[in-house]
């Protein structure tokens, strides 16, 4: 007991080691007045240590009465439990514990009289019950606290709790969650580009190098490695491995970007990975999801998938077109076939359709009917982006062509195509009531793939290198037989949705959409038709002017605001396109109300990846063009959402320096 109390002795004994010096010092003035002081300093010491005496008797007689107040019957009760087991009174002080808790927990010290709160952490008097099953580490060893209350024979209220010692139990399951093993698959993403382009002694260098990173780096983490194919490598990995990965945000990427081919084009890595499975079949099931999901993203990136979702990191490269058109032969064979056991087909894109949206459903529309099948265009005529196009369709003996998505729903039957365009996610479509109501779903799209996106597709034709759903289109129709032809109206309709997405053939330029353009320009298309069809009014260029003018410049980024207005979805785009030619300026955000909430507009060069931006406030979209909308917020609220999400960006993704 007297150690609890050594607090108490540096109080006493600096006061009486003063007094004994005093009183040594005062020999040298006056040895009568040593006499004095000498007796009273030994009166005022005996009492001291006699009060001192009294005070620790009279705290063992209250101890002693808290712990005769459990009854003989039940202390030698709970000294049989198995347990160590505290118990304290209402004020969190310990009365008594059992000989085990003494013995296995204190370690044989005694600690009547302390606070629980310094052996379970965070004990709370007053609650006692706030630590059930709470897990603390005591004198190096684990335990965890199971809490119950009594009333002592007087009626004071006592909390005892039971210390279970689950050390090594805890050791094995800390190890356990460390070395669960998760399942990853790697692939050189331009493996065929290497093989078909590179000469000879450049491919085997090349290929070496790309080995040689990828082993060093899975070596260096103690990850399994196993080649599947010749671009191909299973790995698994521990979760403490995993975890050392995610922490240095898989810079395996950035080293695989410094081997270019001859052409300078950088060779880039996509790895899916599967968390936290219960099985290894599970896993790697999980992992060619998240391998999926990585390469229709634009590939150069790593897509973990656990039970919280895809989680992504990398992405910052542009993508590698693709220059075989062998894929395209074979889905405009599968689309043929399908849309011949079809009754009907209907064709939708996404809300608010723009140029891209309704060019491609038009060239869609265009070879469905040429091979005999009844067809039609879910459009919402009042609400969308192409105004100039539907009218002159309209004007062109396209108006039967479209029908309203709640009047779509009649046309619908048991055989019934659905033909998705421009989108692949369910919840931005023209008509969600449309699509759950046809059982054959077919997409075409060109975006980075989302996670939650049409997962029912009987076709999913999705090529994120190409620059807009119209050139995927014209790709198509051109292997869908000799009897499909489209005319100057569908190939004007096609060329403007090329070029609204890339910009007039500036921004996601590949040779494809060269070639996809001199075909559509081969049958018939005007371009100055086509750029009529981008022509604003007076009014909607004031508002854009507007837009442009009120935008501030944040760590590269220029972000302009606009109150709403009738079009102010087509003008916002168009704004974040002008601020992309202010100098240093690598990205633009325009944001405007719209239905109680904000929506974006995103635009890059290419140096930044505005879709990773819109993805952390719910969005998405491409590279270099991407959007986002937030609900039941106001505008100064949104403007902080953005400003962290481009923060975010940078902490985890520096930006590509210009080459």
């Amino acid at each position: 007991m007297e150690k609890k109390y050594w607090w108490l002795r540096p109080v006493l004994a600096v006061p009486l080691a003063f007094s004994t010096l005093l009183t040594l010092l005062s020999a040298f003035v006056n040895i009568y007045l040593f006499y004095l002081e000498a007796l009273l300093l030994i009166c005022v010491t005996m009492y001291v240590l006699f009060k001192l005496r009294r005070f620790q008797q009279d705290m063992y007689a209250f101890l002693s009465y808290l712990s005769d107040n459990l009854t003989l019957t039940r202390r030698e009760s709970m000294e049989v439990i198995p347990f160590p087991m505290i118990v304290a009174d209402q004020n969190g002080e310990i009365t008594w514990y059992n000989r085990m808790c003494k013995d296995d927990v204190f370690l044989g010290e005694d600690q009547f009289g302390m606070p629980v709160s310094d052996i379970v952490a965070g004990a709370d008097p007053a609650d006692p019950s706030k630590s059930q099953g709470r897990g603390i580490r005591y004198k190096n060893k684990l335990y965890t606290v199971h809490v119950t209350s009594i009333l002592s024979e007087d009626g004071t209220p006592l909390s005892i709790y039971f210390l279970v010692d689950d050390t090594t139990l805890k050791k094995y399951m800390f190890e356990y969650k460390e070395s669960r093993p998760s399942v990853g698959i790697v692939v050189i993403d331009n493996y065929q580009e290497i093989m078909q382009d590179a000469k000879e002694s450049e491919k085997a260098q090349t290929i070496g190098q790309l080995e040689t990173i990828i082993e060093n780096y899975m070596a260096e983490g103690s990850c399994l490695l196993r080649r599947l194919d010749r671009d191909r490598f299973l790995i698994v990995a521990e979760e403490r491995q995993l975890r050392k990965m995610i922490e240095r945000r898989f810079d395996i990427l950035d080293q695989v970007r410094q081997v270019s081919l001859s052409d300078n084009v950088p060779s880039t890595l996509s790895i899916g990975i599967g968390q936290g499975a219960s099985t290894l079949q599970e896993s790697e099931k999980m992992a060619r999801q998240a391998l999926e999901m990585a390469l229709g993203r634009g590939g150069d990136q790593v897509a973990i998938k656990s039970a919280n979702g895809f989680a992504f990191y990398g992405g910052t490269s542009k993508g590698v077109e693709k220059r075989t058109k062998v894929k395209t032969r074979i889905m405009a064979s599968a689309l043929s076939e399908l849309i011949g056991t079809a009754e009907n087909v209907l064709i939708m894109g996404h809300q608010f359709a723009d140029l891209d949206c309704l060019g491609s459903a038009v060239g869609m529309y265009k070879a469905v009917k040429q091979m005999g099948k009844p067809a039609a265009i879910v459009l919402n005529r009042q609400r969308n982006l192409a105004f100039s196009l539907y009218n002159r369709l309209a004007q062109n003996g396209y108006a039967d062509a479209f029908v309203e998505p709640d009047l779509a729903i009649d046309l619908i039957g048991k055989k019934t195509l659905l033909l998705v365009v421009d989108t692949h996610l369910p919840h931005i479509l023209e008509s969600r009531e449309v699509y759950n109501a046809c059982k054959t779903v077919a997409v075409i799209d060109h975006h980075r793939k989302m996670v939650g996106h049409i997962d029912n597709a009987v076709i999913f034709y999705h090529e994120p290198y190409a620059s807009s759903a119209s050139e995927m289109v014209t790709e198509l129709v051109q292997y869908f037989g000799d009897n499909v032809k489209i005319g100057k109206i569908e190939a004007e309709a096609l060329l403007s949705g090329i070029m609204l997405d890339t910009k007039n053939f500036v921004m996601k330029t590949g040779v494809r959409t060269f070639e996809a353009a001199a075909y559509l320009r081969k049958q018939g298309a005007d371009t100055v038709e086509v750029r009529k069809l981008f022509s604003n009014s007076m009014d909607d260029y004031q508002k854009k002017t507007r837009l442009v003018a009120s935008a501030e410049v944040y760590r590269g980024c220029a972000i302009a605001s606009g109150e709403y207005s009738e079009d102010i979805k087509l003008i916002a785009p168009q704004a974040a396109d002008e601020l992309l030619g202010i100098n240093d300026v690598m990205a633009s955000f325009v944001m405007y109300e719209y239905e109680g909430g904000v929506s974006f507009s995103a635009r890059s060069m290419g140096l930044m990846n505005v879709q990773v931006v819109m993805e952390s406030l719910g969005g998405g979209g491409h590279m270099t063009m991407a959007g986002a909308q937030l609900t039941d917020i106001g505008m100064e609220a949104a403007r902080q959402k953005l400003l962290q999400a481009i923060d975010q960006y940078f902490e985890q993704r520096p930006p590509e320096k210009e080459k």
